[in-house]
């Protein structure tokens, strides 16, 4: 390496070492405890992904974040201490346990993350419309600039922005197209219903669920209202490179949790017989068929069938 491409790589350095300076005090993980909360920023990882894996272990998610396996062992068992976990033997490797949060610990992750998304959004609301959206973009380039492949996605949920629906609409009638060989009817049937959703939306009674996955997006789900006391499932979809996450078990949960804290008393969907993958979801997430019959729609007979999950 000659001199001046060395001094050109100690400039990069030096600028990244800046940055993360800046960044690492501007959303205080410097404080030794984070978010005046009595979690390290480890601490406050962890319990992250407890909240979003499924029949994760210890091992893995020590593996994931690059943990010493003695640290993690002490995080795991101080949560348990704390009432934040429980542990049961891993069906597959008897040394290793599955971790899950307890009803304190999701109470304890939701105020957490709360407060984790009310401090970002009082950074963005410093910034106009269209920087907010430079920072955001910059991000995802750092972070698709930096990330091993083989790392694990970080999906997260959020509520709709403009822009999404379109998504929905072109992601169903592409998907559905590719996979089942459905027409475009059902491209419009989507259309109808999000111009529908848009038109009638009710925020304190509805919403829409959107997945992104390393910062594009990756599943949607929505909830509305069909009475004052059944809520309609509608629009779940996961796009195929976020397959096997447990993407959407996680978006349907989030309708039960919002449609119980919402009153309703059951929750209705229509599915076709088909749609194996859909129909397994809602089976594990406790929703029952109740009813199917035959139908042509989409240039296809179909079976379709009425779930029902009570609440």
């Amino acid at each position: 390496m000659n001199l001046q491409n060395n001094s050109e790589r100690n400039s990069r350095v030096a600028a990244v070492r800046q940055f993360n300076r800046f960044y690492t005090r501007e959303i205080g993980v410097l404080e030794r405890q984070l978010l005046e909360s009595p979690f390290s920023l480890t601490e406050a990882r962890v319990l992250f992904e407890l909240a979003n894996r499924e029949g994760a272990t210890a091992k893995a998610i020590g593996d994931d974040l690059g943990l010493d396996p003695g640290y993690m062992s002490r995080i795991v068992q101080a949560f348990a201490k704390q009432g934040l976990l429980t542990r049961k033997p891993s069906p597959d490797d008897g040394r290793q346990f599955i971790l899950s949060l307890t009803a304190k610990g999701r109470s304890t992750f939701a105020r957490l993350d709360k407060r984790s998304h009310e401090m970002t959004g009082r950074m963005l609301d410093r910034l106009q419309a269209g920087d907010q959206q430079r920072l955001v973009g910059a991000m995802t380039t750092v972070q698709q600039l930096l990330a091993n492949e083989n790392s694990p996605h970080e999906i997260t949920l959020r509520n709709h922005r403009p822009g999404d629906m379109g998504w929905v609409v072109q992601q169903h009638g592409a998907l559905y197209a590719r996979e089942f060989g459905w027409d475009i009817s059902f491209e419009g049937l989507v259309a109808e219903i999000v111009g529908q959703f848009l038109k009638d939306f009710d925020p304190q009674c509805e919403r829409c669920w959107i997945a992104d996955m390393d910062g594009r997006q990756a599943g949607s789900v929505f909830l509305v209202k069909h009475t004052n006391e059944v809520a309609k499932l509608r629009l779940l979809i996961v796009d195929p490179a976020a397959r096997g996450t447990g993407l959407g078990r996680r978006l349907v949960d989030e309708c039960i949790s919002f449609a119980r804290a919402r009153g309703y008393r059951k929750i209705t969907l229509w599915t076709q017989s088909m749609l194996l993958a859909a129909r397994g979801v809602y089976e594990s997430a406790g929703f029952v068929c109740i009813d199917s019959k035959p139908h042509r729609s989409f240039g296809h007979d179909l079976v379709g069938e009425t779930w029902e999950l009570t609440l």
